[in-house]
């Protein structure tokens, strides 16, 4: 056996997003066949339909999971472990997995493929640069202020392109198979500095405050304040403090609708749960989940 797989075909699950387009991309500069995997491929894949499975499976010798909305969300083990099963028996034995750093859920996603009988490998990643431009953050990015409550908790960014390296790597040269690699970016930064770091800190300001949020706008001199909404009943709310702020300072709000499968999520419930020793790194990003487990530590165990 060598050390370099066949040029057989790829399959790139979440081929359109910020990792799997890149990975797509640097495959087939290779030369290398490459499918996309996605709701809106042309032959469409998604986790929450499992009969779509198979047919982007048929042919591909080796995949890309990148599991979609998150491995720390509920299911996510399962969907792994079947998928993964469905692959070796259609004979896509490489799989290389997109995973996150200090998930439990993530992990026992992880154990799942260890254990299915494919050539796997995992990369465990820290936090994409991307999200400030392409992901999470990219709305409040282009507003000009992006504020959070993560103050100086700092995280290794990684460019979304280094992780495409390493998955097109591990995807087409046998000898990282077996392994788990750690991935992060060379410094640990907080926020504000991740901001100045990737270089959209002329038009962009980190701040934190504490108080009232219109007194921040109104520091800063901003025009509007962006909200975003979960529920008709956020709406009410918001609405009658948005006049109050207006009569009051003359900053407008301005609402972001919540995607679907976030609307449930609220920060009363989850400081409720981390509290209490629940998981709420699906709930929260990272660096929150980060904070919120030093300030609720698991209880201690001890044997008499």
């Amino acid at each position: 056996m060598t050390d370099h797989v066949t040029d057989d075909l790829t399959l790139v699950l979440g081929g359109t997003g910020k990792t799997g387009r890149r990975v797509a991309r640097r495959l087939a500069d290779r030369g290398r066949p490459v499918r996309i995997g996605s709701r809106s491929g042309g032959l469409p894949f998604d986790w929450a339909d499992r009969d779509t499975w198979a047919p982007a499976l048929r042919g591909a010798g080796s995949a890309y999971l990148s599991y979609y909305p998150d491995l720390a969300a509920p299911g996510a083990a399962d969907a792994i472990g079947s998928l993964t099963d469905l692959a070796v028996r259609s004979g896509t034995r490489r799989l290389v997995l997109l995973s996150g750093r200090g998930e439990e859920e993530a992990q026992a996603c992880e154990k799942v493929l260890a254990d299915s009988g494919a050539d796997w490998t995992v990369l465990r990643c820290s936090w994409f640069s991307q999200n400030f431009s392409e992901g999470a953050f990219a709305e409040q990015v282009a507003t000009g202020e992006l504020a959070l409550p993560a103050g100086t908790v700092k995280e290794p960014f990684i460019d979304a392109g280094d992780i495409a390296d390493a998955a097109v790597t591990a995807l087409t040269d046998l000898r990282h198979v077996g392994k788990t690699y750690e991935l992060t970016g060379p410094r640990a930064l907080t926020f504000r500095e991740a901001v100045a770091e990737i270089g959209i800190g002329d038009h962009v300001t980190v701040t934190s405050h504490s108080g009232l949020a219109i007194d921040a706008a109104a520091d800063v001199g901003a025009a509007f304040m962006v909200k975003g909404l979960r529920t008709a009943a956020d709406f009410e709310i918001e609405q009658q403090m948005a006049l109050t702020n207006h009569s009051v300072t003359g900053v407008r709000t301005v609402y972001l609708p919540c995607r679907a499968d976030r609307g449930f999520i609220s920060s009363r419930f989850v400081r409720e749960i981390a509290r209490y020793g629940g998981a709420v790194s699906h709930l929260v990003p990272g660096p929150v989940a980060d904070a919120l487990s030093r300030m609720f530590p698991p209880p201690s165990t001890s044997t008499a």
